[in-house]
């Protein structure tokens, strides 16, 4: 069983801001947020946290809303009307908790469930959406100071099926996904689905493995022989 995600992204102070900013925007915007593997909550390291996310929302307000079947549209609408208001929503309570929109957070006039790509930077622990899967085009971005604190926060939630980590330093890449509290982990990358891998969670986020190898363990039938000697 694979049950939601809340997926956290890492960003260090060693990272490569290049390939951070592509790895989340990958890991963010994968049908329009709409997926269990999609970043939810963005820990960025206080000293590049800035131009992170000034180049996060750049690049998020360069993207063309409209219908998916025109020709150079980016970003289609929202699974319906529900969802959209629900990413209003937990948009909404951000901002009354004290975050900043640097793109979009506004809903569109017209017809159609469509939501613009927005980013939120200041956005408090106490925050709805950083206990509720957003499931929309919303990058809400947060600072941290330490590895520590850093870890605590991601490890701050009841999911866990993914985590992305970006960092220069193996040894710090290797510890941070050890101590990652998910069942897959994105090292420099947003992008962990993979055939060949066992896709799934620990804590809410599931129970068993799909993909891979393991994943073929559902299909198996057992028999145990008991012999006495």
């Amino acid at each position: 069983m694979e049950l939601g995600g809340n997926a956290a992204v890492l960003v260090f102070d060693d990272a490569d801001l290049d390939v951070a900013v592509d790895g989340t925007m990958l890991a963010k915007m994968r049908n329009m947020g709409e997926a269990c593997t999609a970043a939810n909550r963005i820990f960025v390291h206080r000293s590049v946290a800035g131009e992170f996310a000034s180049r996060v929302a750049a690049r998020m307000a360069a993207l063309t809303v409209g219908p998916g079947t025109e020709s150079g549209v980016d970003v289609g609408p929202l699974i319906d009307d529900a969802g959209r208001r629900k990413v209003d929503s937990l948009v909404r309570d951000a901002i009354e908790h004290g975050a900043e929109v640097l793109t979009g957070g506004e809903l569109p006039a017209g017809p159609g469930c469509f939501y613009p790509p927005t980013v939120l930077t200041g956005v408090s622990a106490d925050a709805a959406l950083m206990r509720t899967e957003i499931f929309g085009p919303v990058a809400a971005i947060t600072v941290f100071d330490t590895e520590e604190e850093a870890l605590a926060a991601a490890n701050d939630t009841e999911w866990g099926l993914v985590g992305y980590v970006f960092t220069r330093s193996l040894d710090r890449a290797l510890r941070v996904a050890e101590r990652l509290e998910t069942g897959m982990v994105g090292l420099n990358t947003g992008l962990v689905s993979n055939p060949a891998a066992p896709f799934g969670g620990v804590k809410q986020s599931g129970l068993g493995r799909e993909g891979g190898r393991v994943g073929m363990d559902g299909f198996l039938e057992y028999k145990y022989v008991a012999i006495p000697f």
